[in-house]
Protein backbone atom coordinates (compact mmCIF):
# COMPACT_ATOMS: atom_id res chain seq x y z
CA UNK A 1 0.00 0.00 0.00
CA UNK A 2 1.63 3.14 -1.09
CA UNK A 3 1.74 6.45 0.92
CA UNK A 4 -1.24 7.93 -0.66
CA UNK A 5 -3.43 5.02 -0.70
CA UNK A 6 -2.96 4.82 2.98
CA UNK A 7 -3.85 8.66 3.59
CA UNK A 8 -7.02 7.86 1.60
CA UNK A 9 -8.40 5.12 3.81
CA UNK A 10 -11.64 5.66 5.48
CA UNK A 11 -13.08 3.62 8.37
CA UNK A 12 -15.99 2.09 8.42
CA UNK A 13 -19.46 3.72 11.10
CA UNK A 14 -20.88 0.14 11.69
CA UNK A 15 -23.02 0.20 15.28
CA UNK A 16 -26.16 2.67 16.03
CA UNK A 17 -24.11 4.14 18.96
CA UNK A 18 -21.67 5.09 16.59
CA UNK A 19 -24.32 6.36 14.20
CA UNK A 20 -26.08 7.92 16.56
CA UNK A 21 -22.97 10.34 18.02
CA UNK A 22 -22.79 11.32 14.99
CA UNK A 23 -26.35 13.06 14.65
CA UNK A 24 -24.84 15.39 17.47
CA UNK A 25 -22.45 16.97 15.51
CA UNK A 26 -22.69 19.74 12.56
CA UNK A 27 -25.20 18.85 9.59
CA UNK A 28 -24.66 20.07 5.67
CA UNK A 29 -27.42 20.08 3.56
CA UNK A 30 -27.43 19.57 0.06
CA UNK A 31 -29.78 18.75 -2.70
CA UNK A 32 -28.74 14.90 -3.14
CA UNK A 33 -27.39 14.40 0.39
CA UNK A 34 -27.47 15.32 4.37
CA UNK A 35 -24.18 14.97 5.30
CA UNK A 36 -23.40 14.88 9.14
CA UNK A 37 -19.87 15.84 10.43
CA UNK A 38 -18.45 15.19 14.43
CA UNK A 39 -15.10 15.68 14.97
CA UNK A 40 -14.22 13.61 17.64
CA UNK A 41 -11.11 15.39 18.83
CA UNK A 42 -8.48 12.43 17.86
CA UNK A 43 -5.95 11.91 15.57
CA UNK A 44 -7.63 8.68 14.17
CA UNK A 45 -8.53 7.93 10.49
CA UNK A 46 -11.81 9.22 9.41
CA UNK A 47 -14.92 7.06 9.56
CA UNK A 48 -17.98 6.78 7.61
CA UNK A 49 -21.58 5.29 7.52
CA UNK A 50 -24.35 5.26 4.97
CA UNK A 51 -27.98 5.59 5.55
CA UNK A 52 -30.93 5.24 2.91
CA UNK A 53 -34.13 5.12 4.68
CA UNK A 54 -36.56 3.11 4.01
CA UNK A 55 -39.52 5.65 2.33
CA UNK A 56 -36.77 5.92 -0.59
CA UNK A 57 -37.78 2.97 -2.81
CA UNK A 58 -37.32 -0.55 -2.21
CA UNK A 59 -34.27 -2.58 -1.22
CA UNK A 60 -33.13 -3.00 -4.78
CA UNK A 61 -33.41 1.30 -5.12
CA UNK A 62 -31.70 1.49 -1.26
CA UNK A 63 -29.01 -0.85 -2.31
CA UNK A 64 -28.33 1.21 -5.15
CA UNK A 65 -28.18 4.21 -3.58
CA UNK A 66 -25.69 2.91 -1.42
CA UNK A 67 -23.40 1.91 -3.67
CA UNK A 68 -23.10 4.88 -5.80
CA UNK A 69 -22.47 7.09 -2.94
CA UNK A 70 -19.76 4.18 -1.67
CA UNK A 71 -18.11 4.79 -4.75
CA UNK A 72 -18.50 8.25 -4.61
CA UNK A 73 -16.49 8.52 -1.38
CA UNK A 74 -14.08 5.85 -2.82
CA UNK A 75 -13.02 7.76 -5.94
CA UNK A 76 -13.56 11.51 -4.99
CA UNK A 77 -14.18 12.26 -1.47
CA UNK A 78 -11.69 10.44 0.56
CA UNK A 79 -8.72 12.58 0.18
CA UNK A 80 -11.07 15.40 1.61
CA UNK A 81 -12.35 13.60 4.93
CA UNK A 82 -10.15 14.87 8.02
CA UNK A 83 -8.80 12.35 10.42
CA UNK A 84 -10.35 12.70 13.87
CA UNK A 85 -13.90 13.07 12.03
CA UNK A 86 -16.88 10.90 11.81
CA UNK A 87 -19.28 11.09 8.67
CA UNK A 88 -22.54 10.06 7.78
CA UNK A 89 -24.18 10.77 4.38
CA UNK A 90 -27.58 10.18 4.34
CA UNK A 91 -29.00 9.64 1.00
CA UNK A 92 -32.19 11.78 -0.78
CA UNK A 93 -34.17 10.41 -3.45
CA UNK A 94 -32.86 12.12 -6.27
CA UNK A 95 -29.10 10.46 -5.25
CA UNK A 96 -30.81 7.28 -7.79
CA UNK A 97 -30.83 9.11 -10.99
CA UNK A 98 -28.68 12.44 -10.61
CA UNK A 99 -25.72 11.92 -12.84
CA UNK A 100 -23.01 10.25 -11.19
CA UNK A 101 -20.10 13.03 -11.70
CA UNK A 102 -22.92 15.52 -10.03
CA UNK A 103 -23.56 13.16 -7.16
CA UNK A 104 -19.56 12.81 -6.24
CA UNK A 105 -19.45 16.91 -6.92
CA UNK A 106 -21.76 17.36 -4.38
CA UNK A 107 -20.25 15.07 -1.69
CA UNK A 108 -16.38 16.28 -2.17
CA UNK A 109 -18.24 19.95 -1.66
CA UNK A 110 -20.16 19.33 1.91
CA UNK A 111 -17.42 17.22 2.92
CA UNK A 112 -14.62 19.99 2.24
CA UNK A 113 -16.97 23.13 2.77
CA UNK A 114 -18.18 23.81 6.74
CA UNK A 115 -19.79 26.57 5.78
CA UNK A 116 -22.56 25.13 4.81
CA UNK A 117 -24.12 24.26 7.88
CA UNK A 118 -27.67 24.88 9.71
CA UNK A 119 -27.03 27.97 11.20
CA UNK A 120 -30.66 28.83 12.07
CA UNK A 121 -31.31 25.40 14.19
CA UNK A 122 -27.84 26.18 16.08
CA UNK A 123 -29.03 29.48 16.74
CA UNK A 124 -32.45 29.76 17.64
CA UNK A 125 -33.41 26.24 18.69
CA UNK A 126 -36.67 24.45 18.16
CA UNK A 127 -39.77 26.67 17.35
CA UNK A 128 -41.63 25.72 19.65
CA UNK A 129 -39.91 27.79 22.94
Amino acid sequence: MTDTEQKNTVGRLKSRPQFLAVRNGEKRKGRLILLEVLDRKDSAPARVGFTVTKKHGNAVERNRMRRRLKEAVRLNAAFAMRPGHDYVIVARREVLNAPFDQLAAQLTNRIANSQTTNLRSQKAGSRKE
